[in-house]
């Protein structure tokens, strides 16, 4: 088990009753991806009192999906949280993620839902200072609620936070992401790497200037993705005409 996802669970225990499906190994970059053509095996391996554990074959989004179609036939979690992600998903990142991705998916039904994520890709991550943040985050949404069809992106940065900021995504993309190199039979093949190149790394309303701030981002994510801005300009176009 990933350090991220037991320290998520031991941070979580004094909230409620936890069930916790994870993917029996690491399932980085799946963002909403599903087992289609393949059987999704799930297994229990673990029942506490106040805790099961369920190991998932699948994607993060599986992961999800068979907790409320198997696990939580007969009833509705209170709250969904995924992570915490050893990496950032600020910006474009939280179109990739499987963290997210799981979020997103208990958003979409209906469930309130938080992606954690720390600032730190090393396996040993030292996740102490944030857990206190992981947890006052999460009882503030089981209080609150969140808006229908909106989950929470929270990244979290490799340090002890200065506090939280309510953020927007910041615009930018990855470039340079793969490295070429070539095999002993003479064949090409490709490492994913990239650099991230943030546009606008001066604008303070960010989730990206929130972590180089030393801030935790929290960024309101939708899960409708109309781009209502778009639809006057495409109803001024002629489809009719050749």
């Amino acid at each position: 088990m990933a350090k991220g996802l037991q320290q998520l669970i031991d941070t979580m225990r004094p909230i409620g009753d936890l069930v916790v499906v994870a993917p029996e190994g690491p399932r980085s970059g799946m963002s909403s991806a599903i087992t289609v053509t393949i059987p999704t095996r799930l297994q229990n391996i673990s029942n506490e009192e106040g805790l099961k554990i369920y190991s998932c074959s699948g994607t993060p989004v599986d992961c999800v999906k068979l907790g409320l179609n198997v696990i939580f036939s007969e009833s509705v979690p209170d709250l969904i949280v995924t992570g915490i992600n050893h990496g950032t998903n600020a910006s474009i990142s939280v179109v990739y993620s499987g963290t997210m991705g799981a979020a997103i998916e208990g958003c979409i039904n209906e469930i309130p839902s938080i992606g954690f994520s720390l600032c730190n890709h090393l396996p040993d991550a030292d996740f102490s200072a944030v857990l206190p943040f992981v947890q006052r985050i999460s009882k503030n949404v089981l209080e609150h609620g969140l808006p229908l069809g909106v989950c929470l992106n929270v990244n979290m940065p490799d340090t002890t936070p200065r506090g939280i900021k309510i953020c927007r995504q910041a615009s930018g993309r990855w470039t340079k992401e793969f490295v070429r190199h070539v095999d002993p039979h003479g064949h090409p093949y490709f490492w994913l790497t990239g650099n991230f190149k943030n546009d606008e790394p001066h604008a303070d309303d960010t989730d990206e200037w929130a972590l180089a701030n030393d801030y935790i981002a929290i960024v309101p994510t939708k899960i409708d993705m109309t781009a209502y801005e778009a639809m006057k300009e495409l109803e001024t176009w002629d489809f009719d005409k050749e």
